[in-house]
């Protein structure tokens, strides 16, 4: 580049843009970031569950329906507000618990179709006696060679 001289404008907006595409797609800020909003609609979802259904249940067992609001007052203002505490640790539980179902049962292992011939490592059915590539007989799935 001559003295003097720069880069068009165009250009460095071209290259920025190109940048902050790759970022996007080559670091999985795009899937990272449907995570979070996936996350926060789950969570807004379980925080309804928890408000409205588990928590007028455990109300109607406690004695006096507030628990919440429960509290030590230690003196003027100053109070710990162990009831709040305690209802953010059962939304918390019950969070984790949907997310972990959703997860564990969206993630399952399928049940393996194939199995490696030992002789030659070639992918064969589960149910197979004999290699389709090598020709060798294989232990069938229970165990003893056909």
């Amino acid at each position: 580049m001559a003295w003097g001289t720069r880069p068009r404008q165009g250009d460095a907006v071209k290259a920025y843009a190109k940048e902050f595409r790759d970022f996007l797609f080559k670091q999985n800020a795009l899937a990272l970031a449907v995570g979070v909003i996936i996350g926060a609609a789950v969570s807004k979802v379980v925080s309804g569950i928890v408000d409205d259904v588990l928590m007028p249940i455990v109300g109607v067992v406690l004695p006096g329906g507030e628990w919440r609001n429960a509290q030590l007052q230690l003196s003027g203002a100053n109070a710990i507000k162990y009831g709040d505490l305690i209802g953010r640790l059962i939304d918390f539980l019950f969070i984790a618990l949907v997310v972990f179902v959703l997860v564990k049962t969206l993630l399952r292992e399928a049940v393996p179709t194939t199995r490696p011939c030992p002789q030659c490592l070639e992918a064969i059915p589960i149910a197979a006696r004999r290699c389709k590539a090598c020709g060798q007989p294989v232990a069938a799935a229970g165990g003893v060679p056909g």
